[in-house]
């Protein structure tokens, strides 16, 4: 009686919060025996996703391939964008629960939040996987070993951030660049802070190597996740620096490199300023060619796919026994820095899909262990080579 009460309770606040929803659902019938939840209606397999935006730039491309390996798998998807609000993030896991979800993948998900999230999961034997995310088992001990201890708790998908922000700003030291603004998200986030380390660890290295050639990389300015908080915060900088001649806003969808752009252009300093980020836009090859963009590091949503299979193998009871350990699933980046660069990525990912639906199929049978390294040889060379078969 009191889990219903929860489950109830749960509902009610989810619905009374502006959380935007979007459900998804294809037709035909899954089977779904594994979880300790009941399946919905249509008895197909359910899979939630909690995710911090589901049409901004990144999180429409994750949706994108999502709902296509659900196509694909013959799976109902719900949705709940809860744009990195800490009581938003924690309430779309309880949300999804409520709703009859037997798995869940979550983004953007800080390590506090997973404490609440791993326990929401836990009361209701729901599966849960992260992406573009890991707990960090130096800062975050306790909520690490809860995460191994869980039953329910699977993994993460995510990238090597640190290295991820040492090959942007590298890109930059190598046009030229020395004076270096940089612009933040979330404060505290793990992904952002694994990124501003790169960013240091490159200069840094650059400053011991070039003693008479010297680089500063500012104090970062925070934007949040909109192009409005990015626009700000790069007219700040530029103001607060009139040789500024680079730019990172590190992240955060999308939204805030887009704000960021018009500011730079709005002050005539598309040519005096480069721009390097993570997270590709759709015009990313247009920017390349003109100087909007100096290079750019992406191509990851396919990371949300990786997690999504863990899901989906642990509802069929494919993949089982999580308790006492944690699955680090890494997953690489893609770099740009030209035109031309570009151009095979926009073939392969952007005009079509990276996987066929057959291969999606064949890849929701693989170990995990395979899946683990399926994850790490996604590349737009893997890709090529598998469209030319």
């Amino acid at each position: 009686m009191k889990k219903i009460l929860k489950k109830v309770a749960a509902t009610i606040l989810a619905a009374s919060m502006v959380i935007g929803m979007t459900a998804c659902g294809t037709g035909g019938g899954g089977s779904s025996t594994q979880g300790g939840t009941s399946s919905n209606k249509s008895g197909k397999i359910k899979i939630g996703v909690s995710i911090w935006s589901s049409t901004d730039v990144l999180g429409s491309q994750c949706k994108k391939i999502l709902d296509e390996a659900a196509k694909a798998l013959d799976v109902d998807v719900q949705y709940v964008d809860q744009g990195h609000v800490s009581e938003k993030v924690t309430a779309s896991v309880e949300q999804l629960a409520a709703a009859g979800c037997q798995g869940i993948i979550i983004c953007n998900s800080s390590d506090t939040e997973m404490t609440s999230a791993i326990k929401t999961c836990n009361d209701n034997k729901v599966y849960l996987a992260q992406f573009f995310r890991v707990i960090s088992q130096e800062n975050s001990a306790d909520i690490y070993q809860a995460a191994k201890d869980s039953d329910y708790y699977i993994g993460a998908v995510h990238e090597d951030e640190p290295a991820n922000g040492e090959e942007l700003v590298n890109i930059l030291l190598n046009k030229g660049d020395r004076n270096i603004g940089l612009i933040g998200w979330e404060q505290g986030d793990a992904t952002w802070l694994g990124r501003w380390e790169g960013y240091k660890a490159g200069v840094d290295k650059w400053n011991e190597e070039h003693p008479d050639d010297q680089a500063k990389l500012s104090e970062p300015q925070y934007a949040g996740t909109t192009s409005e908080g990015g626009s700000k915060a790069a007219e700040a900088l530029m103001a607060a620096d009139p040789n500024l001649d680079a730019l990172i806003p590190a992240g955060g969808g999308g939204d805030p490199l887009q704000g960021a752009i018009a500011a730079v252009e709005r002050a005539g300093k598309t040519a005096d300023i480069d721009i390097v980020s993570t997270d590709f836009l759709p015009d990313l090859g247009d920017r390349l060619e003109n100087g909007s963009m100096a290079g750019e590091s992406g191509g990851h949503f396919c990371d949300p796919l990786i997690a999504f299979m863990m899901v989906y193998n642990a509802v069929k009871g494919n993949y089982k026994d999580f308790g006492g350990k944690f699955e680090d699933v890494p997953f690489p980046y893609l770099y740009v820095s030209s035109a031309d660069d570009y151009k095979n990525y926009e073939k392969y990912f952007v005009d079509q899909l990276p996987y066929t639906d057959q291969e999606l199929v064949d890849m929701s049978k693989l170990s995990l262990e395979d899946l683990r390294i399926t994850a790490q040889s996604v590349s737009i060379e893997d890709a090529a080579a598998r469209a030319g078969k």
